[in-house]
């Protein structure tokens, strides 16, 4: 096994010849960027295992910054494998499936961040091994992702609160507090002084003019009721999902979280679902903090969000045999 370095990109290659696997080339791109190297190690003997039993060739690349892993996703699309694989969280998980847009390149998933949203509505086992193992025997489906202004999202794409508390939170994560407790306060600052958008958003060519406390743009349409709030049932139904409050005051706020919680959110007078293949966002400020996929931006306005109908190539649970 080769030697695992900690700066830049690391790389553990098992190459096992003589196989018809049809997963006979699997590159695993790993966002290791909390880790140390015994960590490192320990992961790296973890992953290769169930490759080697299974006679896959993997190469197993440990990715240290943001740079690392996109530049790893493009080595490994060059070498043209039969998967590349994103092991971290909802944002690895888009560095990676970004890259893969519109390629025949299979697309599969090590759920090893915090909520893992896209690999729960894929059903994608969250144990590591049984992940593994999704890898190897799955098959493959072509799901949506959306986009806005050229940058690709797999989950949603939100402004207004969101993208200020995520600023906040990570603020607070660098002075040292960890991530729920910052995430917590974050909130409370946010809402005690958090000014209203006031957009205009035109939505498959219907106007409508909004004052709101956030905008909100999934990938395919999003459960906004009762305890399983924030799934999707569908990724592949060509279309995006887009929510809003009108004229809501800070208070307000916990009462609609509460009407969602119970199952009442859709009678909320002011709360409001489109569907659409096109949305765009309007505004007097010529940037706006754009979240993606949990990762902030700032982007010009307008904001023009469309859906990329079976761009992506995703390993899901099945018999790789019975793939489309």
């Amino acid at each position: 096994m080769a030697r695992i370095l900690f700066h830049g990109t690391a790389v553990v290659a098992s190459k096992l010849k003589g196989t018809d696997n049809m997963c006979s080339q699997v590159t695993v791109i790993v966002n290791a960027m909390a880790g140390s190297e015994a960590i490192g190690l320990e992961l790296v003997k973890t992953l290769e295992g169930p490759f080697r039993s299974a006679g896959v060739a993997v190469e197993i690349i440990l990715a240290q910054t943001g740079e690392a892993i996109r530049e790893a996703v493009l080595r490994a699309i060059r070498s043209n494998p039969r998967a590349v694989v994103a092991g971290g969280g909802d944002g690895t998980i888009n560095a990676v499936a970004a890259l893969l847009v519109d390629t025949d390149i299979a697309f599969g998933i090590l759920p090893l961040g915090t909520l893992n949203h896209f690999a729960k509505d894929l059903k994608i086992p969250l144990d590591l091994d049984a992940a593994v193992r999704n890898v190897i025997v799955g098959r493959t489906v072509k799901v949506d992702v959306g986009e806005v202004n050229g940058r690709f999202f797999v989950n949603n794409s939100s402004l207004g609160i969101y993208p200020r508390i995520v600023r906040d939170r990570d603020q607070q994560q660098r002075s040292g507090r960890r991530k729920w407790v910052a995430f917590f306060w974050a909130v409370l600052a946010v809402l005690r002084r958090h000014s209203f958008l006031n957009v205009r958003l035109v939505v498959d060519g219907e106007e409508h003019i909004r004052r709101t406390p956030f905008v909100f743009v999934g990938n395919n349409e999003y459960e906004m009721e009762g305890f399983n709030i924030g799934t999707r049932s569908c990724l592949n139904a060509s279309q995006l999902s887009a929510y809003t409050v009108r004229h809501e005051r800070r208070g307000g706020l916990l009462m609609l979280a509460l009407r969602a919680l119970f199952g009442r959110l859709r009678q909320s007078k002011g709360f409001d679902v489109f569907c659409a293949r096109e949305i765009i966002v309007e505004s007097k400020h010529r940037h706006l903090y754009v979240a993606i996929d949990g990762e902030v931006t700032m982007m010009n306005t307008p904001l023009r969000y469309q859906v990329r109908p079976a761009s992506l190539r995703v390993i899901v649970p099945g018999c790789i045999e019975c793939a489309p």
